[in-house]
């Protein structure tokens, strides 16, 4: 348990008691467990919201939610992200942006396109019952699920930083386990359950072909940065027809 409760204090502003040892590679494999603690809260909130406003209000609140409860750490990494890989510089340079706490003017164009498209997607899911629950509980699972190939796939950039202790030892395939939940849970939405699949599969695919082709690595902060561009597409996905 102790590197699920690591998990949990690493992504999320969730107390989890003072004084525990931290498990910087044990908890990887339970980050998907932490998104889906994440995705049955927020449709929770979001249940309540629905009785008191209309859906594209509680979309609004729904993202400030998750803002929230991860403490803005995952946007924070895609405004650097952004900042660094579109700044036409070399790697080095790049990798030293990112490392800036100031967020430039692409990080900021990026961070208001990925919150514009997450409320986007939000408030076109259906109304309240079963379904929509279902899709809050399972986005933000399979969000946190991409950092498992970021990690596995990619090798770590920087000599020290927020991350490197996760890359100490290689993933195995028994570190994926936890990703079969949100799979599974998927299923029950049918069609649209096997478009998320495919979607999550294609956009890390993407992505981590991407930081290969101009980075040939990933930090901490491209890590955050695949959460949140995971997550606002599988919001769009989610609300298409």
């Amino acid at each position: 348990m102790n590197a699920f409760f690591s998990a949990l204090q690493f992504i999320t502003i969730l107390p989890v008691g003072k004084n525990r040892p931290y498990d910087a590679v044990g908890m990887i494999p339970f980050f998907p467990l932490v998104g889906l603690l994440i995705g049955v809260m927020l449709a929770g909130f979001d249940a309540m919201a629905m009785t008191l406003w209309p859906k594209d209000v509680v979309a609004v609140l729904d993202v400030i939610f998750l803002i929230v409860v991860t403490g803005a750490f995952h946007l924070d990494g895609l405004g650097d992200t952004a900042d660094g890989l579109f700044s036409h510089q070399s790697k080095e340079r790049a990798l030293e942006i990112m490392k800036d706490s100031r967020v430039g003017a692409m990080g900021l164009v990026a961070i208001i396109c990925g919150l514009s498209l997450k409320w986007a997607g939000i408030s076109s899911l259906p109304g309240p019952g079963w379904d929509r629950a279902m899709m809050l509980v399972i986005v933000p699972a399979f969000a946190r699920s991409s950092i498992l190939f970021g990690i596995r796939f990619l090798e770590y950039g920087r000599s020290q930083g927020t991350g490197k202790a996760h890359f100490d030892e290689a993933l195995t395939l028994k570190g994926f386990r936890w990703v079969l939940i949100p799979v599974g849970l998927s299923l029950f939405l049918g069609f649209k359950g096997l478009l998320v699949n495919l979607i999550f599969v294609l956009v890390v695919l993407a992505m981590v072909s991407f930081y290969k082709r101009k980075m040939g690595c990933i930090t901490g902060d491209m890590l955050g940065a695949m959460v949140e561009v995971t997550e606002s597409l599988l919001f769009l996905c989610l609300a298409c027809g």
